[in-house]
């Protein structure tokens, strides 16, 4: 049986101004389908999402839906009345015990905040950062019974591990379409299906996820014989590195991809480390930064404690960490702008520094673009005995000959980072710390900024939630525990998220350990093993329900397809249970009266 049709398309077209967003677009949306949105800022990526939400409307064109589909966005504003807490918008009425019983909801708080206890739901929403509140907007719809999700840069603030928790979530909700605009590649490849390219007023299908849809935008390119040789350079460029950094990747395309791996048989490496090494030692000598058992703090708050951390000439790190955990005033303290509150920091006496912060620094809003990073040099060296105009330099990372003249003062958000970008990098650094460097880029720009970044011979060091911009970037990976530790990670980043889980499943139990008398833990223990117990009663009839259904459905494959994936789910969660119920027996037996 096909999936049933939540959404369509027909004809649709929209403009802003003289402006087409999309021009005669027809599309649908099924159950179950998980779509990523990618193409150029300003090209209409949200404006379609709005329309599939239906709260932008058509100039031109149909759009209609199934009856009863419940659809849900989460877009980058929120409507929250004044006043609201965050449990009034997450929960809504709901009763503790209501809520608190539901394994999902509490799967949903604690992946996105950690915990669900009052501190966190009585907070009033209007009090939060700009990124918690974009959590709780997430957390009300992951909670709500949706048909559609529809997610408007949903990994925004949120760090490594929210993001991969969010990809794992969604990978659970089976039968939810999921719509989703995001330049968080790894996301996309987490969660999509297929990918929707929003470009010149079209919207262009390819089956697959980010990766398949590199590989099929090469062929596309290859077939019909593209002539922009700068464009195809990127693209051949992001294959070589698709294939040789992360071939697993290439697994979910569901096209023929032999003529697309014919670009790049031959294709050299993305950069090459021992020419920029060498290049590198000649300008920064041996040292760059030692950290020698310095310690951090914040206020009262110590980051870290006697951290020994060496950083020499062309190494390429990653700095991963939870939200707090003192990335970035670790860069701070490097530039010099926070002191270390014990031990020795050395910096190389030929460092040259660029700091990329999270905050825009302020410039002359007449000023044009490119009067903008003329005013810090007109060329800059960039290796090898070449070298970049101001101009050129502006081109690499997207703003084109008439993007240049536009006042300082008329940018957005994301074009004022890329422009803060430019003119950092046109004061030669040989020392490079970007702090988020991917907030508000659309995928070309990231493409157009990795590959600069190829030739840059200098130190790197990145902080981003973008674990595909990290991985595909960065050579060294250093974690930031949350605990005063920094740790190197051989392993990446995935190496990190193990560490995490097993430090909060440690950290978990000695916060039940603690936190009531033993006779009480026993009480509430006895309680909990009994709710485990209905629960996994009430799981393993759903099984025996399953079994039978197996039996009914075994010559419609597709049905018996539904029926298997929702086998593996449940036997998942009895899995779970059984674990939860035989760590919570253990505290029962181990505080309970002999």
């Amino acid at each position: 049986m096909a999936n049933r049709n939540l959404i369509n398309l027909e004809s649709a077209s929209k403009a802003f101004d003289i402006k087409p967003l999309l021009l005669n677009v027809s599309l649908g949306l099924s159950e179950g389908e998980r779509i990523g949105v990618v193409g150029r800022n300003g090209g209409g990526k949200s404006t379609l999402l709005k329309i599939l939400a239906g709260v932008e409307p058509l100039d031109e064109g149909r759009i209609s839906q199934g009856s009863s589909v419940r659809v849900g966005m989460l877009s980058q504003t929120d409507s929250a009345a004044p006043g609201a807490t965050v449990r009034e918008v997450v929960l809504g009425e709901a009763a503790t015990h209501e809520w608190a019983g539901n394994i999902e909801v509490r799967d949903v708080l604690h992946g996105l905040f950690g915990g669900f206890g009052d501190e966190i739901l009585d907070r009033n929403l209007h009090s939060l950062s700009g990124g918690e509140r974009r959590r709780v907007n997430l957390a009300k719809l992951l909670i709500e019974e949706l048909d559609v999700l529809l997610l408007d840069e949903p990994t925004n603030h949120l760090d490594v591990e929210g993001v991969a928790w969010l990809a794992q979530y969604i990978k659970t909700r089976t039968n939810l379409a999921v719509v989703v605009i995001t330049h968080d590649r790894w996301f996309l490849d987490e969660v999509s299906d297929n990918i929707w390219e929003v470009v010149d007023g079209d919207v262009k299908e390819y089956e697959g996820g980010y990766s398949a849809y590199v590989l099929s935008k090469a062929e596309r390119q290859r077939q019909v014989g593209v002539e922009n040789s700068k464009r195809e350079m990127l693209v051949r460029k992001e294959l070589a590195w698709l294939r040789r950094g992360a071939p697993a990747r290439t697994a979910k395309p569901k096209f023929r991809i032999d003529a697309a791996n014919m670009l790049i048989e031959n294709e050299p490496p993305i950069r090459n480390d021992a020419e920029l090494l060498n290049f590198a030692t000649n300008r920064l000598g041996k040292t760059v930064y030692e950290c020698q058992h310095i310690s951090i703090a914040a206020g009262d708050k110590e980051l870290l404690d006697n951290v020994y951390w060496n950083i020499g000439p062309a190494d390429r790190i990653g700095i991963i960490g939870v939200n707090g955990s003192g990335k970035t005033t670790l860069m701070r303290t490097l530039v010099g702008e926070h002191k270390v509150s014990a031990g020795k920091l050395v910096t190389g006496i030929t460092v040259k520094p660029a700091f990329l912060s999270q905050h825009l620094a302020e410039l002359n809003p007449e000023w044009r673009v490119l009067e903008a990073v003329e005013h810090v040099a007109k060329y800059v060296e960039i290796g090898s005995g070449k070298e970049l105009s101001a101009s050129q330099l502006c081109e690499r990372l997207g703003f084109d000959r008439e993007s240049q003249w536009t006042p300082v003062g008329d940018l957005s958000g994301g074009e004022r980072r890329r422009l803060q970008l430019t003119r950092l990098l046109m004061d030669s650094p040989n020392v490079l710390l970007l702090d988020e460097p991917t907030n508000d880029f659309d995928v070309e720009t990231l493409t157009a900024l990795e590959d600069l970044l190829d030739t840059f011979a200098g130190t790197l060091l990145v902080i981003s939630h973008d674990r595909y911009f990290l991985e595909r970037v960065c050579t060294r990976f250093v974690g930031l525990m949350g605990d005063g530790t920094l740790r190197d990670l051989p392993g990446g980043v995935d190496e990190y998220l193990r560490l995490r889980a097993a430090n909060q499943v440690d950290e978990s139990k000695v916060e039940i350990k603690q936190s009531v008398s033993s006779a009480a833990l026993a009480r509430d223990a006895k309680k909990e093993i009994a709710k485990i117990e209905k629960q996994i009663e009430k799981a393993r009839a759903q099984i025996a329900d399953l079994h039978i259904a197996q039996s009914q459905f075994a010559t419609d494959h597709e049905k018996l397809a539904e029926v298997m994936t929702e086998l593996a789910i449940v036997t998942k969660r009895i899995e779970e249970l059984e674990e939860q119920w035989l760590l919570t027996s253990s505290l029962y037996e181990q505080h309970s009266p002999q």
